[in-house]
């Protein structure tokens, strides 16, 4: 009884070690974690929201300088998972400085580079591209990587251009990347020299030519802004045939694929995430090429040659496949309203004197609207009805009321001077002497009013109802 006890117990232990066996082997072939995308273009161009639509999220988190995200990678055929980095560089390109935290010498090998440019300003597409992958070659210029790994790189990217097979039903991945020791990005950088090379076709004069060592797929956003591009700036369809036949020389020069994404219409999304996840985890792929639809296009890196490209120039009427690309795409000049100043209507100067004239000669004489003269009696006293309080005015004397009330000779002065001046003509030699006497004399008699004031005496006499100058 005991041995067969001893028995159960053993094959427990078997069974439980052969379980740790099979996670300990299904956890080391999961999915790498180093793997890494490199998103570069401008401000504006749909970056963080195309980044988002890969997420699969619908709310993008914009940020400064060098954004981080993540995108979730499950295997379709097996229960492996794993994160995607995405590091998304600003637009400006004081930021540049900050690739090296996102592309150095250890994550190379893991790391595709995403250059993007939107459709809603096909007048920049060429020139956000190039600037974007200078920017880039001058980062890896920079990198401590040797002339052997760097030549190893290279003559992977030349073996993956050449060795892409059409996909179909029997055969949906377009290379054969399946092995786990195999990077999915450099599949052949390790025996970059072996003897298949024999068997594969030369690549064109200018396919890869700008071998940057990095797999680089470049991204054209907002393709919906074709129709409006139709309807506001009279594009035609030859036009968007020579953008794309540009933009495809681009890519066979650096070895990159294309793809053209709407995310408002969500055109090709789907197909980028797909493609990314085939380049980096080798997952099946099984998409061709599309060419015929111009606001979603989708090439490949392998696929494309410059016979390909020549077909567009067919539907070129109006203008040359070798035309510089500024002078067919021409930005629209955008005239901004000018802003004139509000014209201020200056007024005769003559009109403006017979103004000053006529209110003056409206103004009441002095001393007619404030004060009613002063009648004396026959007595020689002021008439004072009975009862009634004394004015100030009535018992003020003489001398005090000749201070207060003003001068008739004053305005007089002024009137005379402005008379002088309505009697001017325009273009006439200078002032007479009348006229120039007339004009002191008024200075001086504003000059003299402006001084005088009357002393605290005789304002106290004046207002006898006031208080005294012994109170305190």
């Amino acid at each position: 009884m005991g041995s067969v006890g001893e028995d159960e117990d053993a094959d427990s232990k078997n069974l439980w070690a052969s379980i740790l066996t099979e996670v300990q082997s299904s956890s080391a072939s999961k999915l790498p974690t180093s793997k890494s995308v490199l998103v570069l273009g401008d401000n504006e161009s749909g970056k963080t929201t195309l980044i988002a639509k890969l997420q699969g999220t619908e709310d993008p988190k914009k940020g400064v300088g060098l954004e981080y995200y993540y995108i979730d990678v499950k295997d379709e055929y097996g229960d492996e998972q794993a994160h995607l980095s995405v590091w998304a560089l600003d637009g400006d390109l004081n930021h540049t400085g900050l690739l090296k935290y996102a592309l150095s010498e250890s994550n190379f090998e893991h790391t595709i580079v995403m250059i993007v440019a939107s459709m809603a300003n096909p007048w920049s597409i060429m020139e956000t591209i190039e600037k974007w992958v200078t920017v880039l070659q001058q980062h890896l210029d920079r990198l401590k990587i040797s002339p052997e790994a760097r030549k190893a790189y290279e003559q992977s990217l030349i073996r993956f251009f050449q060795e892409y097979t059409e996909p179909d039903e029997s055969h949906s991945v377009t290379q054969s990347t399946s092995r786990r020791d195999v990077n999915p990005l450099h599949p052949h950088s390790s025996n970059s020299t072996s003897e298949e090379d024999g068997g594969l076709l030369p690549l064109g004069e200018n396919i890869l030519s700008q071998n940057l060592g990095i797999p680089i797929v470049v991204v054209i956003t907002k393709s919906d802004a074709i129709s409006t591009l139709e309807k506001d700036h009279d594009f035609r369809e030859e036009h968007f045939d020579f953008i794309q036949q540009h933009i495809r020389k681009f890519c066979l020069n650096y070895g990159a694929a294309l793809c053209y994404t709407s995310v408002k219409e969500e055109k090709n999304c789907d197909l980028l995430h797909k493609y990314l996840l085939h380049r980096v985890y080798g997952f099946p792929f099984t998409k061709s090429a599309h060419v015929v639809d111009k606001d979603s296009v989708f090439i490949p890196t392998g696929w494309d040659n410059e016979k390909k490209v020549a077909i567009l120039y067919e539907n070129l009427a109006s203008m040359k496949a070798t035309d510089s690309f500024e002078d067919v795409i021409a930005k629209p000049i955008t005239r901004k309203p000018v802003q004139r100043d509000a014209e201020i209507a200056i007024e005769d100067e003559q009109l403006f004197l017979m103004k000053q004239q006529t209110q003056l000669s409206k103004q009441p004489p002095p001393g007619a609207a404030t004060e009613s003269p002063v009648r004396p009696a026959a007595s020689g006293s002021p008439v004072q009805r009975a009862g009634s309080t004394p004015s100030p005015v009535q018992n003020a004397s003489p001398k005090k009321l000749e201070a207060k009330q003003p001068t008739s000779t004053s305005e007089g002065m002024l009137a005379n001077f402005f008379n002088s001046l309505l009697s001017k003509k325009t273009g006439a030699p200078g002032p007479s002497r009348s006229d120039s006497t007339a004009a002191r004399d008024a200075a001086a008699e504003l000059e003299r009013m402006t001084k005088s004031k009357p002393s605290k005496r005789a304002l106290s006499e004046t207002n006898p109802n006031g208080p005294s100058s012994s109170e305190s």
